[in-house]
């Protein structure tokens, strides 16, 4: 079985590249096992998203989630990645994520 594609949409990918290092790798270990068919290591499906969005969940000093669709055949898509600075999940970034989504399943 080959990976799948990982497709970055808007900012995601410069987002996770602005991570701390440790949270950078470990974003990126879990990215690769769902690339692999995997499941990640720490994760909650988002809904509140779009169907079949999931949310990975880094734990270092800080933080960070990368949410994604792995839903599609052709590719993951990386809907966005942020820090998160309180218990629950930001209106901003779940809204963020929502209109990435919504345009990923309009363009497709």
């Amino acid at each position: 079985m080959t990976d799948k594609a990982i497709l970055w949409l808007g900012s995601s990918r410069s987002d996770v590249q602005a991570f701390p290092r440790d949270a950078r790798r470990l974003a990126g270990f879990q990215l690769r096992l769902v690339q692999q068919g995997l499941e990640p290591l720490d994760w909650k499906p988002m809904p509140t998203i779009g169907p079949g969005v999931r949310e990975i969940r880094i734990h270092t000093a800080v933080e960070h989630r990368v949410c994604y669709v792995a839903k599609f055949a052709e590719a993951i898509y990386v809907l966005h990645a942020f820090e998160k600075r309180t218990r629950k999940t930001s209106q901003h970034d779940v809204e963020f994520a929502r209109q990435r989504y919504q345009a990923l399943v309009a363009q497709r």
